[in-house]
Order: C-alpha cells, then sequence, then structure tokens
C-alpha cells in the first residue's frame, strides 16, 4: 500500500531572499563576532537555527489581527481580547501582560521572592529564569528524573520532575521554598516533554506542602502534543482537552508568547490566585506598564490571542514536531549523536560525546556552533558550560552534566530542503571533528554571559 504523504498544512504568501555567504566570508565573520553566534548579523547567516523564539512566521489571521489593534494605555480592548483567549485556551482567569517570558518570570519572582535567598525547585531550570532566580539570591535546583542525563535512551517523558527528590526537599527545607517551577517542554533537558501524570504528582506534592507551582509554559502546546501520542488515555483527547487538564494542575504560568502563541514578541503571567494577581500587578507596573497593555502594543496582543487558538490545532503541531523529527534523522546519518527522543522544537547534538579531546572548560557545544557556521552558515546555540554560567560563591564554572548543541527550528519558516542543508552542514562537522579547537573566554559578562561573551581559540581554526 502506497504511504499517504502530508505537505505542510499552510501555503505560501510571501518570501524572504537568503543567501549562503562564501566560506572565506564566514569565517571572516565569525572572527569578527569574537566567535559568539549572538553577534553575527542576521544577513551573514544562511539557516539560522539560534532559537525558536520570536523567529516564527505569522498567519494571515495574526497578521490582519494587527490591523483591529486598540493603543489605548488603560482598558484596551485588545488586552481583553487577549484575557479571553488565555481563559479560553489554558483556563487562567487573571493574565498580566508582558513585553516577553523573561518578563512575567520577573514579575513573578519579585512577587514570591520579596527577601531572595530562597530555593527554586524546577524539573531543569533554562537561562533566564535561573538568572532571575539568582539575581533575587536564590537557588535554583534542578530535579530531573535521572534518565534525562542519558542522552542516547529513549523514553517518552524525559522532562519529568524527580518526584521522589522535589518530596524529599520540601521535607527538609519547605520554609525556604517560595515555589515550584516545571519547564514545559524541558529545554536544557533536550526539548523533553513532562508526562499529565508527571504533572498531576507534582501538583499533589506542592499541595501537601502549601507550595505554589507555576508552568514555564512557553512550549505548552507541543507538550500537550506528546502526551495526546505517547500517554495512554489521552489518544481520543483533543489537544485544548489537554491543554486546560495541564495547566488544572498549577497555580499559574509564566509565557513567553514567543514560542507556543506563535508571535515575534510578547508574553504573559497568569493565575486563577486573585491575591498573587493584585500583588503581582505591583511589580509589574514598575517593571513593565500598565496592566492593560504590560510593556506591549495592543497590536501585539491581538497577534498573540489569535496565535494561543492557532497553536492547538493538532495538524500544526503534527507538522511542526515532525519537522523536527525528519531533522533528527538527517543528523542521526550525517554521523553526529543526538538526544533520544527527538523533542518538540529542536534537536540537541550531544557535543560532549561527539568532541571527546574537549574537555568542559574548553566549551565542546560552543565549538560545534562555531563549526557549523563555518562549514554550513548554519547558526545554532549551545546547551552547556556557556550558558550554565559561573557558581554563586566560588566563581568557577557551572558544568551542567549535558553538553548539547541545539537546533531550535522557527515556526513555520522553514522547508524540509532546509533541513536537509542542515543535515549536510553537519555531516561536514563530524568529518573535521578531531580537528575542532577548544575555545577560552576573552570577554565575559557576569550574567547570561552566553549573549555578549567574546572567544578566542586554543589553536589554529581547521581549513
Amino acid at each position: 500500500m502506497r504511504r499517504e504523504i502530508r505537505a505542510e498544512p499552510y501555503r505560501i504568501k510571501m518570501v524572504e531572499p537568503m543567501t549562503l555567504p562564501s566560506r572565506e566570508r564566514r569565517v571572516a565573520r565569525m572572527v569578527e563576532a569574537g566567535y559568539n553566534p549572538f553577534s553575527l548579523r542576521s544577513r551573514d547567516v544562511y539557516i539560522d537555527l539560534l532559537t525558536d523564539s520570536g523567529t516564527g512566521a505569522m498567519s494571515d489571521l495574526q497578521w490582519a489581527a494587527l490591523l483591529s489593534g486598540d493603543e489605548s494605555y488603560a482598558g484596551s480592548d485588545s488586552f481583553y481580547r487577549l484575557e479571553q483567549a488565555v481563559q479560553a485556551v489554558m483556563g487562567f482567569r487573571h493574565v498580566i501582560p508582558t513585553h516577553q517570558g523573561r518578563g512575567a518570570e520577573n514579575v513573578l519572582l519579585s512577587t514570591l521572592m520579596p527577601e531572595g535567598g530562597k530555593l527554586v525547585p524546577n524539573n531543569m531550570h533554562f537561562d533566564t529564569t535561573k538568572a532571575h532566580v539568582l539575581h533575587k539570591r536564590g537557588e535554583p535546583v534542578d530535579l530531573p528524573v535521572p534518565v534525562a542525563y542519558s542522552p542516547s535512551v529513549r523514553q517518552d517523558f524525559k522532562g519529568n520532575m524527580d518526584s521522589e527528590a522535589l518530596e524529599s526537599l520540601l521535607s527538609r527545607r519547605r520554609a525556604d521554598v517560595p515555589l515550584i517551577i516545571m519547564t514545559l517542554t524541558c529545554n536544557s533537558g533536550g526539548g523533553q516533554p513532562v508526562s499529565m501524570a508527571n504533572l498531576r504528582e507534582v501538583s499533589q506534592i506542592a499541595g501537601r506542602y502549601g507550595v505554589p507551582f507555576f508552568l514555564d509554559a512557553c512550549r505548552f502546546a507541543e507538550n500537550a502534543y506528546f502526551i495526546k501520542e505517547r500517554e495512554p488515555g489521552y489518544a481520543a483527547c483533543s489537544i485544548g482537552q489537554i491543554v486546560r487538564e495541564m495547566m488544572s494542575y498549577a497555580d499559574g504560568c509564566t509565557m513567553s508568547a514567543k514560542k507556543d502563541a506563535l508571535v515575534n514578541i510578547g508574553g504573559f503571567l497568569a493565575t486563577n490566585d486573585p491575591a498573587l494577581y493584585r500583588q503581582a500587578t505591583v511589580w509589574a507596573v514598575l517593571f513593565e506598564g500598565f496592566p492593560t497593555y504590560g510593556g506591549l502594543a495592543g497590536r501585539d496582543m491581538e497577534a498573540m490571542a489569535q496565535g494561543l487558538y492557532e497553536v492547538i490545532d493538532e495538524e500544526y503541531l503534527a507538522d511542526r514536531i515532525g519537522q523536527v523529527a525528519y531533522l533528527a534523522e538527517r543528523v542521526r546519518l550525517a554521523g553526529a549523536p543526538i538526544v533520544e527522543p527527538p523533542g518538540g522544537h529542536a534537536v540537541y547534538i550531544d557535543a560532549g560525546a561527539l568532541l571527546p579531546h574537549l574537555k568542559p572548560y574548553e566549551f565542546p557545544g560552543w565549538a560545534m556552533s562555531v563549526a557549523l557556521y563555518i562549514e554550513g552558515g548554519v547558526r545554532a546555540v549551545e546547551i552547556g558550560t556557556v550558558l550554565a554560567g559561573r557558581k554563586a560563591g566560588t566563581g568557577e564554572h557551572d558544568h551542567p552534566r549535558l553538553e548539547l548543541l541545539r537546533l531550535a527550528v522557527p515556526r513555520r519558516v522553514y522547508t524540509h530542503r532546509h533541513m536537509d542543508a542542515v543535515g549536510d552542514a553537519v555531516a561536514a562537522v563530524v568529518e573535521k571533528k578531531r580537528q575542532l579547537p577548544g575555545l577560552f573566554f576573552t570577554y565575559e559578562a557576569p550574567v547570561l554571559r552566553h549573549f555578549t561573551a567574546r572567544f578566542g581559540t586554543l589553536q589554529e581554526w581547521p581549513g
């Protein structure tokens, strides 16, 4: 029987030219950038997989929604349409818009950690969440299930939190834990999903100890799709039903709308707790703006509201996650080990395993990001020692157990042929893997150093 081939569930109305710079130009631009892909100009990048945050393509309905933006300072109709969308899709009653996800994190942690010095458990902190906890003089505590640190092991829900470890922490240090955060999907662990059973269990533990439980929900729809595909009892449920159940176990969420709300800027903090909402609006006014615009134009809130409805479309999600799976297969064929199974928004190459001649302090994931650009014009990001930063107190590198290179796929932007080109670039890097040199800092910021750092190489870059 002939297999049915499903094409992308959209048509292309507009195109943007892109060219592959010569290898000589790529080398020159990387040297000028201090071997930091973040410092490259976008015009010098062929295929940009640096992040899936704010880099997607909006739909025709989202572009149309921009024109109906109400730019009133207070009481904007656009805010109420956003609030209605969050209530309908997620079930949270109270919504505070923010300029992006880190703005929501800042408001939430300012509300729940006003005195600092606390422990914040997470399945695995990503960069901005970790930085905000540290900025509040807190301690980010990662509590992933042990299999999360075994990249080659295939397991359905490697993003889960270790509930026994959480219970142990709370039994000893409850007074020091102002909230629990669960990241959906688990970005630092390879974009791995969290099961509904684990969400339910963590929620029950939080309830027993009276600790607020919040979701970092930036990829909530992708997580819901994995639950539908992999968790018994959910195959017949709609994505919308699964999302509502996921959110029902939490007291609220922070959201970077630049991911699963399909927009280029924006975010929000949402909760069902009216007292927490009132407290949070104080900080929102200080850091973001009036509670009904929160650092966003009305048109941005309109596009965000429309995107929240679009992202729970199952056909869209099947295509989205299917493209990531296709890229994963191309990377495997190129000879690079990846975090298995591939996640929802990115393919994570196990750079530590691919480049064993480089020690963690020589930054293998970062070295591979440099090589991938030089060999194929592809920009990606390290999820390893550079991103992890330094330990508070000692100043030593906070070496994570995984040294990864993330290939984050923007939503509705690239075709499978672009993914083929990425696979070819990875193959070119694999061919030269033993020649790749390590790196060292020539400039390092004290917070979120990966965004602005500059590097030197320990030896000449291979030709």
